[in-house]
């Protein structure tokens, strides 16, 4: 079943993401660290990340054209944020400097062995953009937001303006707070990570949540499942996409990949199985190398792996 969302061409651009940017520092280590103990790192690098900033990077990767709305610190951190939107050519007119502020920025923790990862962050709450910064005609010169709900206030505005515009609002959705609620019901397609629809609607039962949140307004209700997949419900049917194979080296950004690549698929007029299919594949392909923006394929590669590459089992799904 094909999905019913109409895109306007007629605008300049394809994305308008609004939500976190950030500065991550990558650091391998051979196993978690030990309490009170000391670990040489195997590897380290320094990129861009965030989950609005790295998601119209992707999609700008793989043919759209982005911008990005958001706010960034001064000095070494905010300068480097900024480029590294600029360098993945995304447009940045909606970026603000705040002098004197640390930029967002993350030490990452990646397990060798498994390329899982462990976060530490740490964001000035001056870097928080309020509603009556919400710039319309940015946000509505775009035929898709997407919104990662961090800075709840503006996201809601902004879905707002987007939804008076006819355009198509996507949620990442992790973050709870105040407006949760009101921004998933602002979404025509809401995706978490695999706990928020527990922690949102208090229920256990995955499929039971995911309908709880569809029935607050979404179109598309979903979660990303790691080597799970993914599972959406669309139309009272649930749709599973299983996992694809490859070598992780790094499990950073994997699901703001995973967003903007379904965004991606939307512009082709798929089904909502084949848009979870190139979701996951092009998430699992940015795997292969260290960040949130590492391994990103082409649209070309993305398709080809998606066809021909292996899918992982799923021994106990958990829904």
């Amino acid at each position: 079943m094909n999905l019913p969302f109409k895109l306007a061409s007629h605008k300049p651009f394809d994305v308008v993401g609004l939500g976190l940017n950030a500065v991550d520092f990558l650091c391998v280590v051979p196993h978690f660290p030990a309490y009170d103990s000391k670990l040489k790192m195997l590897h380290f690098r320094q990129a861009g990340g965030g989950q609005a900033a790295t998601a119209m990077v992707v999609c700008q990767r793989l043919g759209l054209k982005t911008r990005y709305v958001g706010k960034t610190g001064g000095g070494d951190f905010g300068d480097y944020s900024r480029k590294s939107l600029v360098e993945g050519g995304v447009d940045t007119e909606g970026v603000a400097v705040v002098p004197d502020t640390r930029n967002q920025c993350a030490f990452i923790l990646i397990d060798e062995g498994t390329g899982e990862r462990t976060i530490i962050w740490d964001r000035d709450s001056r870097l928080s953009m309020h509603p009556g910064e919400v710039p319309r005609e940015i946000i509505c010169s775009a035929q898709v937001l997407l919104i990662d709900g961090h800075d709840a206030a503006a996201a809601v505005q902004a879905a707002r303006f987007a939804r008076e515009e006819g355009m198509c609002v996507i949620m990442d959705a992790e973050r709870i707070s105040d407006e949760t609620a009101e921004l998933v019901s602002l979404s025509h397609v809401v995706i978490g990570e695999k706990r928020f629809p527990e922690r949102f609607t208090g229920c256990g039962n995955l499929k039971q949540g995911l309908k709880q949140i569809a029935g607050i307004g979404p179109q598309i209700a979903g979660v990303t499942l790691g080597r799970e997949g993914a599972l959406a419900l669309y139309d009272g049917r649930f749709y599973h996409s299983p996992a694809y194979e490859v070598s992780c080296r790094d499990t950073t950004g994997a699901g703001d990949v995973f967003h903007a690549a379904f965004i991606r698929a939307l512009f082709e007029d798929w089904d909502l199985t084949r848009c979870l299919d190139f979701a996951n594949a092009v998430a699992a392909l940015k795997c292969r190398e260290l960040g949130g923006r590492g391994g990103l394929p082409s649209f070309s590669e993305a398709i080809a792996f998606m066809e021909n590459g292996k899918r992982l089992t799923v021994r106990h799904a958990g829904f």
